[in-house]
């Protein structure tokens, strides 16, 4: 049985409710739940926000859209009186990106003043001092050719496979997903905590937005699902204890190694649905009127709104017949 913390997790309204261990928002508008002693997520702005917090401050994951920034940053301030240290973009979608420049500026970060040495100058020169940015190089590369401000942009990139650190002595482990939901998104470990948050790599709204003209791919966002379930550690053999790896979607509730597994097989099976009609030779047109993914819609399904069924099917069958 999954524990109260997860069986009692629902998505309503796009917000993420969990019982108990709540810490009063700034905001009605933010829920904000505490998943470890030292772990919270933030919902209600625009994607989910995680927040580590210690002795050094506050480590955020992602910053939810540019409207919310203030009252997330409330909300922050009341689960520690330190300054935001590090923030994390998972992607570079405006959901996730849009609070970058009004919670860094806010922060500080710890190469400056008496935590480190104010000879390593890159955050005073790209944001004044502020908590550090950082993302994988391709998110800056897609925000600075989209012409988004360049106030949101992250002041530290990675290139290679993945990034890591220590922060609030704890190891925090960024890996890079090359083909998923785009080409820019990354998996943050939290390994004392036990917390993987992985941005829209999981959408609990509707079904995974796979973005073919920002680099992902069906495959890739499979290939990404099957790591983080090889990471994932189950409750066994005490099934009955919430001792588990928790992780964090771009949207929904926390989720265990159980959903995530739900979550892969939908994926995967939604693809193998399309690739046999198009092995049958079916058109696009075909494909959409056969409704393969019938048995997925109820849950996962919309006719209307930002990402639907029919997009759905779509990029994935863009994918599986374009010329590889």
């Amino acid at each position: 049985l999954l524990p109260t913390v997860l069986a009692s997790a629902l998505v309503l309204c796009g917000s993420l409710s969990l019982p108990a261990q709540r810490v009063q928002p700034a905001n009605r508008e933010l829920e904000v739940i505490q998943i470890r002693p030292n772990f919270y997520v933030i919902a209600g702005a625009g994607s989910n926000i995680s927040v580590q917090v210690g002795s050094l401050g506050a480590v955020l994951v992602d910053t939810g859209t540019e409207a919310m920034s203030d009252k997330v940053l409330a909300a922050v301030g009341k689960l520690t009186s330190l300054p935001i240290r590090y923030i994390i973009d998972t992607n570079a979608d405006a959901d996730h990106v849009g609070g970058n420049q009004r919670l860094s500026k806010a922060g500080a970060s710890v190469l400056w003043g008496n935590l480190g040495n104010a000879s390593f100058s890159e955050d005073v020169l790209t944001n004044g001092g502020g908590a550090s940015v950082l993302a994988h190089e391709n998110v800056l590369q897609r925000m600075s050719a989209s012409g988004a401000a360049e106030r949101l942009w992250p002041s530290k990139v990675y290139t290679a496979r993945g990034y890591s650190m220590y922060m609030n002595d704890a190891a925090i482990l960024i890996m890079h997903e090359p083909a998923a939901h785009s080409n820019g998104d990354s998996i943050v470990e939290f390994r004392q905590s036990d917390v993987i948050v992985i941005g829209d790599i999981v959408d609990l709204n509707h079904f995974p937005a796979v973005d073919l003209a920002n680099g992902g791919s069906i495959q890739g966002e499979i290939d990404a699902l099957n790591r983080v379930l090889d990471m994932v550690v189950p409750p066994f053999p005490f099934v009955w204890q919430e001792a588990r790896t928790y992780v964090v979607p771009g949207h929904g509730h926390v989720m265990d190694r159980e959903d995530l597994a739900d979550y892969r097989d939908m994926v995967t099976i939604s693809r193998d649905l399309i690739q046999d009609l198009i092995k049958k030779g079916m058109t696009l047109e075909q494909v959409k009127a056969a409704n393969p993914l019938k048995a997925f819609r109820v849950r996962y399904g919309a006719d209307t709104g930002p990402w639907t069924t029919n997009m759905f099917v779509e990029a994935i069958y863009k994918d599986l017949t374009s010329a590889k």
